[in-house]
């Protein structure tokens, strides 16, 4: 009875023996090795992972900078502070970097916009637009109001200001979930100093813009005409000023006749 007992001990002992030796073997044989760079970099990312540097969080750009499939000042979060710093991990040097911010292409403040009917639905931007016009304004290319951006910020740099979200330029970080987040495509990305912008999103023509809105881009081309290198276009009857091409001297902004073109 004891003799089987101490074989039968024997024998398990004896196999989680080899089991182990051969989960050892294969540990070490098939074990992924781990760049120190990239836990270094992961260590210098804030670790907000907001996804605004196009990789799945702080661990993915991590990983892509470690790699040399993402540069190091990716992350628009951590500005030129933990670009600087990632940079000294990677040893390479980084260039200036611009500031960029988030800008809603509306000044359809309650007291320009015209309302077509009283909404009383939901609060929710996405889902006035399963109603007329996409909301309740005579413009149906105009901010909602219902501010989904705001919700979605995570750096409480958004509010709703009579009507239409406004971003605090000191406070966004340009993650870019604000832009995702917008039915209506109304926010872009733009150089946060002192740039040139038309707020208005508005592909209808004047006389009907006007009809809808008192703060609306007519289309008249006027800006894209006192533009002297060539920055703006008018397409869809919708002015738009080329950040990378504007030396912004203001021409356009004394031209328009409407006074959209802000800075």
């Amino acid at each position: 009875m004891l003799s089987s007992i101490l074989i039968a001990m024997a024998i398990v002992g004896g196999t989680g023996l080899v089991i182990g030796i051969l989960l050892g073997i294969a540990g070490e044989k098939f074990k992924v090795l781990v760049d120190e760079r990239e836990k270094k970099v992961r260590d210098a990312l804030p670790g907000n992972n907001c996804g605004g540097c196009g990789f799945p969080g702080c661990d993915g750009l991590a990983a892509a900078i470690a790699s040399g499939d993402a540069p190091v000042n990716a992350c628009p979060v951590g500005g030129d502070k933990v670009a600087a710093a990632i940079g000294e991990i990677m040893g390479v040097s980084v260039g200036d970097s611009v500031k960029m911010t988030a800008f809603v292409k509306c000044a359809g403040t309650c007291d320009k916009a015209k309302e077509k009917y009283d909404y009383v639905g939901p609060k929710d931007c996405k889902l006035a637009m399963n109603n007329p016009g996409g909301g309740s304004k005579t413009c149906t290319y105009g901010c909602t109001g219902f501010g989904n951006c705001k919700n979605v910020c995570p750096f409480d740099a958004i509010d709703i200001i009579d009507g239409v979200a406004s971003v605090d330029p000191e406070k966004c970080k340009a993650c870019g979930k604000c832009i995702a987040e917008c039915p209506k495509h109304l926010i872009e990305l733009i150089p946060a100093e002192n740039s040139y912008k038309v707020k208005c999103n508005s592909k209808d023509k004047g006389v009907e813009v006007k009809k809808a809105c008192d703060a609306g881009c007519i289309g008249c081309g006027l800006c894209a005409k006192a533009c002297q290198v060539d920055a703006i276009t008018v397409e869809n009857n919708l002015a738009h000023i080329d950040q990378d091409k504007c030396v912004k001297c203001g021409a356009c902004k004394e031209k328009c006749p409407v006074k959209i073109i802000h800075n």
